[in-house]
């Protein structure tokens, strides 16, 4: 059996030394920002890029081309490694199509190479737990088809609860009307929102202040955790580690949870959902 490799897209949020400790190979995607220009996303100091967006500037996103994926397979594979592929939400963005037409195309080059891509329909550090998890898998022994099939089996139990402070932001993605976010700035309404089992964003409920919100999030995680004591969670933010870990002393509290991981959201679903970002990500019996 070749040796395989584990490859995902910056917009998992992994922090990169988590991702080279678990030898994940990572794809940094681009960001447009204002006055600076297009970056990859690890090029960006996620604390200075929410300074921008506080500011006011604007912050762009588009997909990956495809010859960056392309250039990064042929790499591995010309190395005698096959790959496993967990991409982007096909929802949220064109980023998995990419690397799936990358994939077919190099495997025409190299007829002896086997890369497998998997539309985890996750985003953020959901679609980094996913990741995480898949390494577990991987380092049991299971074959790049058995951990493919695990993930295509268990990614829709792979929930994701968020909160935003600023509804602007959904507004410019299309995720809000002008007048909701107006009315619900002025109201401190706060939507709690899932990503659904097509992998799309969608709000789920409202919630009068951020306090409240925080609340409905872990009421969701009680609602439908497995096994809850017994998981890794990871919750992730933009540029609000305060309320982070604060939710985070709210899970372990509850559950009695020691695997906790808090990080940031990065630029590329950070351009989209704002500074005040909160995620909550674990098993579930359903999204």
């Amino acid at each position: 059996m070749r040796d395989y490799v584990i490859f995902t897209d910056s917009s998992c949020d992994l922090p990169a030394e988590l991702a080279k400790e678990m030898d994940v190979e990572v794809l940094n995607l681009e960001v447009n920002i204002e006055g600076i220009g297009t970056k990859l996303n690890n090029e960006i100091d996620p604390q200075e890029f929410y300074g921008y967006l506080r500011d006011k500037r604007s912050a762009k996103t588009s997909a990956v081309n495809m010859e960056r994926f392309s250039e990064a397979f042929e790499k591995l594979v010309a190395e005698g490694k096959d790959i496993l592929y967990l991409g982007f939400s096909s929802g949220l963005s064109a980023t998995y199509t990419a690397g799936k037409n990358a994939a077919e195309e190099i495997m025409e080059k190299y007829p002896d190479s086997k890369i497998v891509a998997v539309d985890t329909l996750c985003a953020a550090l959901g679609q980094g737990l996913l990741v995480k998890l898949a390494v577990d898998k991987k380092n049991t022994g299971a074959t790049i088809d058995e951990v493919a099939t695990w993930v295509e089996e268990n990614k829709l139990h792979l929930a994701h609860w968020f909160t935003v402070e600023d509804l602007f932001f959904l507004k410019r993605g299309g995720r809000v009307s002008s007048a909701t976010a107006v009315l619900g700035t002025v109201l401190q309404i706060k939507p709690v929102m899932h990503v659904d089992n097509e992998g799309k964003l969608i709000n789920v409920q409202k919630a009068r202040g951020r306090d409240a919100s925080i609340k409905a999030i872990l009421e969701k995680m009680k609602e439908t955790a497995i096994d809850p004591e017994n998981q890794t969670v990871y919750i992730c933010h933009g540029d609000c580690y305060d309320d982070a870990k604060k939710l985070a002393d709210m899970v372990s509290a509850e559950f009695g949870i020691k695997d906790i991981l808090i990080g940031y959201v990065g630029p590329v679903i950070g351009a989209h959902s704002g500074p005040g970002t909160l995620a909550l990500f674990f098993l579930a019996k359903e999204r």
